[in-house]
Protein backbone atom coordinates (compact mmCIF):
# COMPACT_ATOMS: atom_id res chain seq x y z
CA UNK A 1 0.00 0.00 0.00
CA UNK A 2 1.48 3.32 -1.06
CA UNK A 3 0.33 6.43 0.74
CA UNK A 4 0.35 9.65 -1.26
CA UNK A 5 0.81 13.02 0.44
CA UNK A 6 -0.25 16.42 -0.82
CA UNK A 7 -1.50 19.80 0.33
CA UNK A 8 -4.78 21.15 -1.01
CA UNK A 9 -7.10 24.08 -0.58
CA UNK A 10 -10.48 23.29 0.95
CA UNK A 11 -13.14 24.27 -1.59
CA UNK A 12 -16.90 23.94 -1.65
CA UNK A 13 -19.46 22.87 -4.23
CA UNK A 14 -23.03 23.48 -3.15
CA UNK A 15 -22.89 22.70 0.57
CA UNK A 16 -20.12 20.08 0.26
CA UNK A 17 -16.53 20.95 1.25
CA UNK A 18 -13.90 19.02 -0.74
CA UNK A 19 -10.33 18.93 -1.95
CA UNK A 20 -9.16 18.15 -5.47
CA UNK A 21 -6.75 15.25 -5.91
CA UNK A 22 -3.60 15.88 -7.97
CA UNK A 23 -3.80 14.10 -11.32
CA UNK A 24 -0.61 12.02 -10.84
CA UNK A 25 -1.95 10.69 -7.52
CA UNK A 26 -5.34 9.91 -9.07
CA UNK A 27 -3.64 7.89 -11.80
CA UNK A 28 -1.79 5.78 -9.21
CA UNK A 29 -5.01 5.21 -7.22
CA UNK A 30 -6.83 4.19 -10.42
CA UNK A 31 -4.04 1.74 -11.13
CA UNK A 32 -4.31 0.23 -7.63
CA UNK A 33 -8.12 0.02 -7.96
CA UNK A 34 -7.92 -1.44 -11.46
CA UNK A 35 -10.27 1.10 -13.04
CA UNK A 36 -11.07 4.80 -13.18
CA UNK A 37 -14.87 4.71 -13.07
CA UNK A 38 -17.49 4.42 -10.36
CA UNK A 39 -16.80 5.08 -6.73
CA UNK A 40 -13.33 4.34 -5.43
CA UNK A 41 -12.72 3.36 -1.79
CA UNK A 42 -9.91 5.35 -0.21
CA UNK A 43 -8.37 5.97 3.20
CA UNK A 44 -5.82 8.31 4.69
CA UNK A 45 -5.55 11.37 6.90
CA UNK A 46 -6.63 15.00 6.73
CA UNK A 47 -4.62 17.16 9.11
CA UNK A 48 -3.59 13.95 10.92
CA UNK A 49 -7.20 12.73 11.38
CA UNK A 50 -7.89 9.26 9.91
CA UNK A 51 -10.68 8.82 7.37
CA UNK A 52 -12.26 6.10 5.23
CA UNK A 53 -14.08 7.66 2.35
CA UNK A 54 -15.07 7.19 -1.24
CA UNK A 55 -13.72 9.21 -4.15
CA UNK A 56 -16.53 10.44 -6.35
CA UNK A 57 -16.41 12.05 -9.78
CA UNK A 58 -18.83 14.95 -10.02
CA UNK A 59 -19.10 17.49 -12.83
CA UNK A 60 -15.97 16.08 -14.46
CA UNK A 61 -13.71 16.23 -11.39
CA UNK A 62 -12.70 13.63 -8.82
CA UNK A 63 -13.24 14.99 -5.33
CA UNK A 64 -12.45 13.98 -1.78
CA UNK A 65 -15.36 15.34 0.22
CA UNK A 66 -14.35 16.64 3.64
CA UNK A 67 -17.23 16.19 6.05
CA UNK A 68 -17.34 17.45 9.63
CA UNK A 69 -16.25 14.05 10.94
CA UNK A 70 -12.96 14.42 9.07
CA UNK A 71 -12.50 18.14 9.71
CA UNK A 72 -14.43 19.94 12.43
CA UNK A 73 -16.43 22.90 11.07
CA UNK A 74 -15.28 22.11 7.52
CA UNK A 75 -17.95 24.28 5.81
CA UNK A 76 -16.62 27.30 7.73
CA UNK A 77 -12.99 26.59 6.80
CA UNK A 78 -13.17 27.08 3.02
CA UNK A 79 -9.85 28.38 1.67
CA UNK A 80 -7.78 26.66 4.37
CA UNK A 81 -4.81 24.59 3.13
CA UNK A 82 -5.03 20.99 4.35
CA UNK A 83 -2.39 18.28 4.72
CA UNK A 84 -3.83 15.19 3.04
CA UNK A 85 -2.69 11.59 2.72
CA UNK A 86 -4.60 9.25 0.47
CA UNK A 87 -4.43 5.68 -0.75
CA UNK A 88 -6.70 3.08 -2.28
CA UNK A 89 -8.49 1.24 0.54
CA UNK A 90 -7.97 -2.49 0.07
CA UNK A 91 -10.19 -3.49 3.01
CA UNK A 92 -13.45 -5.27 2.24
CA UNK A 93 -16.42 -2.94 2.61
CA UNK A 94 -19.14 -5.43 1.79
CA UNK A 95 -22.12 -5.63 4.11
CA UNK A 96 -23.94 -8.88 4.72
CA UNK A 97 -27.68 -8.98 4.34
CA UNK A 98 -29.48 -9.06 7.68
CA UNK A 99 -30.87 -12.59 8.30
CA UNK A 100 -34.39 -11.21 8.80
CA UNK A 101 -34.31 -9.47 5.42
CA UNK A 102 -32.95 -12.62 3.80
CA UNK A 103 -35.77 -14.70 5.35
CA UNK A 104 -38.46 -12.18 4.33
CA UNK A 105 -37.21 -12.12 0.74
CA UNK A 106 -37.19 -15.91 0.64
CA UNK A 107 -40.76 -15.97 1.99
CA UNK A 108 -41.99 -13.51 -0.66
CA UNK A 109 -40.87 -14.81 -4.03
CA UNK A 110 -42.24 -11.72 -5.78
CA UNK A 111 -40.26 -9.34 -3.56
CA UNK A 112 -37.16 -11.51 -4.06
CA UNK A 113 -37.51 -11.27 -7.85
CA UNK A 114 -37.92 -7.48 -7.71
CA UNK A 115 -34.92 -7.20 -5.38
CA UNK A 116 -32.76 -9.26 -7.75
CA UNK A 117 -33.73 -6.97 -10.66
CA UNK A 118 -32.64 -3.83 -8.79
CA UNK A 119 -29.31 -2.29 -9.72
CA UNK A 120 -26.55 -3.41 -7.33
CA UNK A 121 -26.36 0.08 -5.85
CA UNK A 122 -30.06 -0.01 -4.89
CA UNK A 123 -29.72 -3.51 -3.43
CA UNK A 124 -26.77 -2.30 -1.37
CA UNK A 125 -28.75 0.75 -0.22
CA UNK A 126 -31.53 -1.48 1.18
CA UNK A 127 -29.09 -3.96 2.74
CA UNK A 128 -27.05 -1.18 4.34
CA UNK A 129 -30.09 0.64 5.71
CA UNK A 130 -31.45 -2.46 7.46
CA UNK A 131 -28.05 -3.75 8.57
CA UNK A 132 -27.23 -0.56 10.48
CA UNK A 133 -30.47 -0.39 12.46
CA UNK A 134 -29.86 -0.68 16.19
CA UNK A 135 -32.94 -2.41 17.65
CA UNK A 136 -34.73 -5.60 16.69
CA UNK A 137 -38.01 -3.65 16.67
CA UNK A 138 -36.57 -1.27 14.06
CA UNK A 139 -35.23 -4.18 12.02
CA UNK A 140 -38.59 -5.97 12.07
CA UNK A 141 -40.51 -2.81 11.13
CA UNK A 142 -38.12 -1.87 8.32
CA UNK A 143 -37.82 -5.37 6.87
CA UNK A 144 -41.60 -5.29 6.46
CA UNK A 145 -41.40 -1.81 4.94
CA UNK A 146 -38.70 -3.03 2.51
CA UNK A 147 -40.87 -5.96 1.41
CA UNK A 148 -43.86 -3.63 0.96
CA UNK A 149 -41.64 -1.28 -1.03
CA UNK A 150 -40.45 -4.09 -3.29
CA UNK A 151 -44.08 -5.09 -3.84
CA UNK A 152 -44.89 -1.49 -4.82
CA UNK A 153 -47.05 -0.82 -1.75
CA UNK A 154 -44.96 1.57 0.33
CA UNK A 155 -42.32 4.31 0.15
CA UNK A 156 -38.90 3.28 1.52
CA UNK A 157 -35.35 4.71 1.64
CA UNK A 158 -36.67 7.96 0.23
CA UNK A 159 -38.10 6.31 -2.87
CA UNK A 160 -41.62 5.72 -4.16
CA UNK A 161 -40.86 2.79 -6.47
CA UNK A 162 -38.14 0.14 -6.45
CA UNK A 163 -37.19 0.51 -10.13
Amino acid sequence: MRTHKFRAELKIIGINPYVSIPEEILEQIFQAFGKDKGTIPICGKVNKVDYRQTLVKFKGEWRLYINTTILKNSPKRIGEILDVTIDFDHKDRSISMHPKLKAALKKSGTAQKVFEQLPPSRQKEIIRYISFLKTETSVDKNVQRAINFLLGNERFIGRDKPL
